[in-house]
C-alpha cells in the first residue's frame, strides 16, 4: 500500500487556515486595553487609595483607614445625595426610553418627511452640555427670559430656585439633549430587523401596533439593554448640566452625588471623602450594568435572526 504524503506546500496551506480560522491576534486589542488600563483602571485604583487618606491636595496622603467610608455612609448629606442619583436614574429612565423607542421606530421609516424631521431631532446631540445649561438658563429666567416674554402666567415661575421643580427641570433639558443619541441606537436597531418579520405579521392579520410589540419591541432587546445601561451610567455623571443651571451653587434639590463628590473635594479640600464617594459611584454603575446584563441574557450574544 502506498501512503501519499502531503507537500510541505500543502500543509503549510493548511496551517495558514487554521491560523486564519482562529480569528484577530490578541495583539489588535492591546492599544483600546492600553487605553483602558491608563484612563480607567489606574484612576480608579488611585482613587480606591485615597479612599483611605486624608488628603487636601497640597500635603502628602496621611492613612486613616476606614474613617472616611464612616463619614460618608453616615453623612445624612451624602445619603440624600446618594438618594436623589438614584431618583434621577430612574426617573431618566423613565423619561427617556420610551420616547426614544418611539421616536427610534418612527424615523426608520423610508419616507422623505421623516428623514428630514430625523435629522431636526438630532441637532440638539450637537450641541455641548454646557451651551445647553447656558441657553436654557437664560430661556427660564422668571424676569427676562422666554416664559416671561410670552405673557403666560403659569411659566413666569423661578423654575430653576424652586426646589420642588428642579429636579424635574433638569431631568427635562438632560432629556432633551440626550434622546436624539438613543433614538438613534433604536433606529438603527429597527432598520436592521428583517422585513420578512414584519410581512409574516402582516399576513397573520397584525396591525402596526401588534407588528411593533410582537415584532419590533422583542427584536431591540439587545439594542434596549444598551440603551439602558448607556442612560444609567450616564445619569451617574451629570455634573456639567447642573453645575451651569446652577451657577456653581447646587441647591439641595438638586445636589446629587457627583455634585457633593465635586464640592467636597475641591470646596472642602477633602478628597479622601470625595474619593469615597467617587468608589460608590462606579460600585453602583457596574452593579447596574451587570445586573441589565444578566437578567437580559446579553451575555450570551445569541442571534435574534438566527434560523432567517
Amino acid at each position: 500500500m502506498t501512503v501519499t504524503r502531503p507537500l510541505n506546500g500543502a500543509r503549510g496551506a493548511g496551517a495558514a487556515a487554521m491560523r486564519r480560522r482562529t480569528g484577530p491576534s490578541g495583539w489588535m486589542v492591546a492599544p483600546a486595553l492600553g487605553f483602558f488600563l491608563v484612563f480607567a483602571i489606574i484612576p480608579l485604583i488611585v482613587a480606591l487609595y485615597l479612599s483611605f487618606t486624608r488628603w487636601d491636595a497640597i500635603t502628602d496622603p496621611a492613612w486613616v483607614g476606614l474613617d472616611n467610608w464612616a463619614s460618608v455612609l453616615v453623612d445624612p448629606v451624602a445619603i440624600d445625595a446618594l438618594v436623589l442619583t438614584l431618583k434621577v436614574i430612574v426617573i431618566s429612565w423613565i423619561v427617556q426610553t420610551p420616547i426614544s423607542l418611539l421616536l427610534g421606530t418612527w424615523t426608520a421609516g423610508k419616507q422623505r418627511n421623516r428623514a428630514v424631521l430625523g435629522a431636526i431631532f438630532f441637532l440638539p446631540l450637537l450641541l455641548s452640555s454646557a451651551a445647553t445649561a447656558i441657553a436654557f438658563k437664560a430661556i427660564l429666567d422668571p424676569n427676562f427670559g422666554l416664559s416671561a416674554s410670552l405673557g403666560i402666567p403659569f411659566l413666569k415661575q423661578d423654575w430653576l430656585g424652586n426646589q420642588q421643580l428642579v429636579l424635574f427641570v433638569v431631568i427635562f433639558i438632560i432629556a432633551w439633549q440626550f434622546v436624539p443619541f438613543h433614538t438613534l441606537l433604536f433606529q438603527g436597531g429597527v432598520r436592521q430587523i428583517p422585513a420578512s418579520l414584519y410581512e409574516a405579521a402582516e399576513i397573520d392579520g397584525a396591525g402596526t401596533v401588534k407588528q411593533f410589540f410582537h415584532v419590533t419591541l422583542p427584536q431591540l432587546r439587545y439594542t434596549l439593554v444598551t440603551s439602558s445601561t448607556l442612560m444609567i451610567i450616564g445619569s451617574l455623571t451629570y455634573f456639567d448640566v447642573i453645575f451651569v443651571l446652577t451657577g456653581g451653587v447646587p441647591s439641595a434639590g438638586t445636589r446629587i452625588l457627583p455634585i457633593l463628590m465635586y464640592v467636597t473635594g475641591f470646596s472642602a479640600s477633602q478628597f479622601g471623602q470625595a474619593s469615597v464617594m467617587a468608589i460608590i459611584l462606579a460600585v453602583i454603575g457596574l452593579a447596574i450594568a451587570l445586573l441589565l446584563t444578566k437578567l437580559s441574557g446579553f451575555a450570551k450574544m445569541d442571534s435574534q435572526q438566527e434560523g432567517l
